[in-house]
């Protein structure tokens, strides 16, 4: 008979434990919870000799486990759509930011523009992983935001609703943005100006759109429904609308997108008809992401304070976390025209 294996690697190896961390270290368990949850009144020689003790036997702290126990676990949920983006990129930079000065981490999950994966991920971070959530352009928010009220789950939204909706929120004044954008076009003599909407479901693109109309009203020009397009945000969808838009029989003499990503592929539709730009063409987008000022011509458009949207929602649900019964806030930050090499006054 073959003898058994008895040797320690043959052992499946043993889950290290807030006891063995305490024991390592000497010092009560109520001190490494302490530690673990980031409390006071650790002096910090323990604190030091506990942290120690976890790299030396590499513990590693039950999220789930802490909050479930009435602890928190010090980490923040952020829902995103997509992360091919330097929108998103310069929110997440502000929300890291200010996550990381207050010592927690954060839970990065993506839908890829999935509704269904964007409740499932709600559900489960709600459910002991993190102790707030973040939600930048969700799409499928009413399916949850009444349960998170319900449960005063802390949560923010940035850049979403619309002023109709009392929820926790950071946003950017993107009616004033494009209202804005279309009127320095105007004052330049340009009165065909295409339009490129967002994804319409999403309340800052509905508002850009409301921002369109209003100026050209005040201007006294009628709106033409050809002249307005309907895209998702994306470079690919900018360069379809623009193909449609110089295809009309009187095509525009400037183009609005409703971001700086389509916004380039209208510059890649109008240089394969061989436009110049902006001599034969006009472009205007919104957000000022890093490459908007690298193009050629560089991007006239709406800057978002991006960074700080992300700050300011990140120090929000912070706040919401030690208060859950505090007041709904709303936080709306001023857009601003940058105005670069991308427009040119219309020549009669």
């Amino acid at each position: 008979m073959q003898k058994r294996e008895t040797d320690k690697e043959s052992q499946p190896a043993r889950e290290i434990t807030i006891v063995d961390v305490a024991d390592e270290a000497g010092v009560s368990y109520a001190t490494v919870s302490r530690v673990i949850n980031n409390k006071d009144h650790v002096k910090p020689e323990k604190r030091e000799r506990v942290l120690r003790a976890m790299a030396q036997l590499g513990y590693v702290p039950n999220m789930q486990a802490r909050s479930l126990a009435g602890g928190e676990s010090r980490v923040v949920g952020l829902l995103v759509d997509y992360l091919s983006s330097s929108y998103i990129d310069e929110i997440i930079r502000g929300i890291d930011e200010a996550l990381d000065a207050e010592n927690y981490d954060l839970m990065l999950y993506t839908t890829h523009r999935r509704k269904t994966k964007e409740s499932a991920y709600v559900t489960k971070l709600t459910r002991g992983l993190a102790d707030g959530l973040l939600l930048i352009l969700p799409r499928n928010a009413a399916a949850y935001l009444n349960t998170l009220r319900q449960r005063q789950f802390p949560h923010v939204i940035i850049d979403y609703l619309s002023n109709k909706q009392n929820v926790p929120s950071v946003s950017a004044t993107n009616f004033r943005g494009a209202y804005d954008a279309m009127s320095f076009l105007l004052s330049l003599g340009h009165q065909r100006i295409g339009f490129i909407t967002g994804t319409m479901e999403l309340g800052s693109a509905r508002d850009r759109l409301d921002g369109y109309h209003a100026a050209l009203k005040d201007h006294g020009i009628p709106a033409d429904p050809h002249l307005i397009c309907e895209a998702d945000f994306t470079q690919p969808q900018g360069y379809q609308c623009a193909q449609e838009l110089l295809s009309l029989p009187e095509r525009p003499t400037a183009i609005f997108a409703s971001n700086d990503m389509m916004a380039f592929g209208v510059m890649e539709a109008a240089r394969e008809r061989g436009l110049r730009l902006p001599e034969d063409l006009s472009i205007v987008g919104f957000d000022d992401i890093p490459q908007a000022s690298y193009v050629h011509p560089a991007l006239t458009t709406v800057r978002q304070p991006l960074e700080e949207m992300g700050r300011s929602a990140a120090h929000l649900l912070l706040k919401y976390i030690a208060h859950p019964n505090a007041e709904i806030e709303r936080i709306e930050l001023p857009t601003r025209l940058i105005i670069r090499e991308s427009c040119q006054t219309l020549s009669s």
